[in-house]
This record gives structure tokens, sequence and C-alpha cells, in this order.
């Protein structure tokens, strides 16, 4: 496959970025209603993908939707039955470990097989954050209160807040977003270096989880 210009591998980050914030308002409210609607959409995403693997055009874009697939899936079968319980969450969002591993060391799946990486990185730090400030409760009673109003949400948010604002969640939330931060510049580095679109996926995946993360905070904090 030859090198993608810069402009592609613009193009390409681009589009990590949005596979990655993009299903935070798409996904997430229709896997709610709809979730066995939200978890078959994971054959279009995989079918559409392969046919695109085919075409010498749409290779790259077509090997990224099929990663993107299975970040889809893991979200689908979260989000939809199990989101009450946030400790299976990371082994959930795992669920496609074992095929990105074996696609990242081939010709076939390497890009989307970077994305998904990207993205399981990006939510395990995440997850890491939570479990470091004593954040899982919140979340629970948040997901159980979902269906209330806004009056009743914003005091387990508050909450979550006011531990996140101490001297000990501020530091581990500039350790890790650091962590985020390095990791995705220093791989969009490394793939303008080397002309690889499958490390600028994964850049674009870790950077957008730290977007996303900011957003949530910012959705919190106003609430």
């Amino acid at each position: 496959m030859a090198s993608p210009s810069p402009v592609a591998l613009g193009w390409m980050f681009v589009a990590g970025l949005f596979l990655v914030s993009g299903p935070v308002f798409v996904e997430a409210p229709l896997v709610r209603s709809f979730p066995i609607l939200c978890t078959a959409l994971t054959l279009l995403w995989s079918l559409l993908g392969a046919r695109w693997l085919e075409s010498p055009k749409w290779r790259v874009w077509g090997d990224l939707l099929v990663g993107f697939s299975w970040s889809w899936l893991a979200g689908s079968l979260y989000w939809g039955w199990l989101r009450w319980e946030p400790t299976v969450h990371l082994p959930m969002e795992a669920i496609a470990l074992p095929l990105a591993l074996i696609s990242v060391r081939s010709s076939w799946g390497r890009i989307g097989s970077l994305f998904y990486l990207g993205s399981l990185l990006g939510t395990a730090i995440t997850d890491s954050y939570f479990y470091c400030v004593d954040l899982m409760p919140a979340w629970r009673e948040a997901i159980a209160a979902e269906s209330a109003d806004l009056h009743t949400v914003a005091p387990i948010l508050h909450g979550a807040l006011a531990k996140m604002h101490t001297p000990f969640g501020l530091g581990w939330a500039a350790l890790l977003a650091g962590t985020l931060l390095f990791a995705g510049l220093g791989a969009g580095w490394w793939a303008k270096r080397s002309q690889d679109a499958g490390w600028m996926v994964f850049s674009a995946a870790l950077l957008g989880t730290l977007f996303v993360d900011g957003l949530f905070w910012l959705s919190a904090l106003f609430a």
C-alpha cells in the first residue's frame, strides 16, 4: 500500500477524532432506547468496511471502519445492557482485543486495529481515573438516576466534582490527562514522520478521548 499524503493523513486524523467523539452524541442516546438496533448496526459497519477494503480507492477507510465497528459493538453491549456496573466497562470494551492484536501485525485491518487499540487505551486511562478518585459509586448512582430529572442527577455530579477538585483528584487528572496528551501527540509525530495512517488514527483516538473527557467534565460543572 502506498504511503498516504500529508493531506490524507490529516483527513485520517479528523476521521479518527470524529469516530471517537461522535458516538458519544449518537450511539450513547440511541443505545439506551434501542439497544438491539444499535448492536445490529455493528453488522452494517462491518459489511461496509469489508466492502471498502476490496477497493484500492477506499481501502484505508474500510480498514478504519472495521476497527470502528469493534468499538461500536463493545459500546452497544455495555451501554445497552451492562451500564449499571462500571467494573465491567473496560472488560467489555476489550472484547475485540485478541483480534486487534492479531490484525495489527498484518496488512489486513492494521489501521482499524490501531484505532481500536488507541480507543481502548484511552478508555483504560479514563476508567483508571474513576478508580483512583473513587468515582465508581457516583457512576452507579448517576446511571440509576438517568431517567430522573436534572435536579436529581445534579447533586450526584456535584458530589463527583467535589472529589475531582481536591488536590488528590486534580493530581491524578493532571497525570492521566498528561499521559493521554503525551501519548497522543507522540503517536501523531511518529505517524507524520513515517507517513503511517495507522498511528495517525491511534493518535486521534487518544486525543479524542481527552476531548470527550473534557466535555464530560464541563457538562458536570454546569449541571
